[in-house]
């Protein structure tokens, strides 16, 4: 019979042993989370040039160490991730996605499409547009809180993608862009974040922060994909505008406007909010506002291609073609005035009006309308990493940032279109693609 006294100790030394082998296998476990990035090239977009023979040092997920090779000291069993004749890159950022959303749910069609579909779309989604190298993106419109738990899910590690920050459902005027238009009154179907006065607007954005939102994203003005309105025409007044940034910016959220309208882009930029997404319609003294505040312009001109080609076999609205056929030039001959004019620009695509994966073809276009190549990367790199209030963490090779990497073949500085197909994607120092 054993000894009640002598209990104590022995259960004291088990749980010592036990805790022994944890603090064992957590040790192990840090060393197999360092890794060490070697490549031929890497493009620094905070120093603006190429680093040549760099070599990144990633310890539980973040950068300790970025130096030239042989400079970079590494633990003896951290494991090497050698990436001979590649340049290494940044993660991409994507600040203007619908993950939840397809390019074939428009119009009519999309009447039939549920909240679960929506959901198990994100989840394909969210894979699709990692492996193109967005390692981060900001989702700017989901219903019913998809986008919420889709980044919930990519975060606790049960489905694979990029790290997002989500604005949960669109907040905007009765009738207006971000308003349900297609059926008649006897359904009753109204957006989720309608409202119509400055208090209105206060409480849709408490709303959206309570159910996890980490931004706000309204509509400003009228749009192209959506029914009986004017892209030109300003939808919320400039109290309404106020009170949205006012308060979101006092629970700690920034703001995104949809706003393709003259008055509207003026108006959201006159209330403080952060980033005018669209702006096609943007005037020279919208532009000098923009700089003088400090307002980020995130101009989607990729998207003209997509909708033009294939807007109608995928179910658009005929009124929506012909709005974009009207306001699509228009757009880019105005990107290129605000690249000209130096506003502060960030890489914003729209991806869900077309196939997501293909975010990487908008750095074509911004560098034929006036981008040099590393204002275009800058623009999907530090520019939007400085607009999402993420610095700290994405958007640079830099020390204390997260080891989000990719990698290309060639020289991006040279041919931009090597980012529509990336080779190699690196997410916090793990390996999520390799297709050299």
């Amino acid at each position: 019979m054993t000894n009640r006294a002598t209990r104590p100790i022995g259960l004291a030394r088990r749980l010592l042993a036990g805790l022994s082998l944890a603090a064992l296998m957590a040790a192990g476990a840090a060393q197999a989370d360092t890794v060490l990035v070697t490549a031929d090239h890497l493009v620094d977009v905070l120093a603006g040039k190429v680093v040549d023979r760099p070599a990144v040092l990633i310890v539980d997920g973040r950068i300790t160490a970025v130096g030239a090779q042989g400079t970079v000291t590494a633990p003896a069993d951290a494991h090497t991730v050698a990436l001979p004749g590649l340049t290494l890159l940044p993660g991409l950022i994507d600040m203007h996605t619908h993950m939840t959303s397809q390019p074939t749910w428009n119009g009519y069609e999309s009447l039939g499409v549920t909240t679960a579909d929506k959901a198990i779309a994100g989840v394909a989604n969210a894979k699709v547009t990692l492996m193109a190298g967005f390692t981060a993106v900001r989702n700017v419109g989901a219903d019913a809180f998809t986008d919420v738990a889709l980044r919930n899910a990519i975060d606790s590690g049960l489905v694979p993608g990029p790290r997002m920050k989500v604005s949960g459902p669109l907040l905007g005027a009765t009738g207006g862009h971000c308003d349900e238009n297609l059926l008649p009154a006897d359904y009753g179907r109204v957006g989720e974040g309608v409202a119509d006065s400055p208090w209105g607007m206060v409480q849709k954005v408490r709303w959206v922060k309570k159910f996890g939102a980490d931004l706000v994203k309204v509509c400003a003005t009228g749009g192209v994909l959506s029914k009986g309105d004017s892209p030109g025409a300003q939808q919320l007044s400039q109290e309404e505008l106020d009170a949205i940034a006012k308060e979101a910016h006092a629970l700690g959220m920034k703001v995104a406007a949809h706003a393709h309208g003259t008055d509207g882009i003026k108006a959201a930029i006159r209330a403080g909010i952060d980033t005018i997404e669209h702006a096609s319609l943007i005037d020279d003294e919208g532009i000098e506002m923009a700089k003088k505040r400090g307002t980020w312009l995130g101009m989607d001109i990729y998207n003209d291609d997509y909708i033009l080609a294939e807007g109608a076999k995928v179910g658009m609205l005929p009124e929506s073609l012909e709005k974009e056929r009207k306001i699509g030039r228009v757009q880019r001959e105005n990107f290129a005035k605000a690249v000209k004019a130096g506003a502060k620009m960030i890489y914003s695509t729209d991806a869900g009006v077309y196939p997501h994966g293909d975010n990487g073809k908008q750095f074509a276009k911004m560098v034929q309308w006036g981008m040099t190549p590393l204002e275009a990367i800058r623009a999907a790199t530090r520019n939007a990493a400085e607009a999402m209030g993420t610095a700290q963490d994405i958007g640079a090779v830099a020390v204390g940032r997260y080891g989000d990497l990719v990698a290309v073949k060639g020289d991006p500085l040279a041919d931009v279109t090597l980012l529509e197909h990336i080779p190699v994607v690196i997410k916090g120092g793990e390996v999520v693609k390799d297709q050299r």
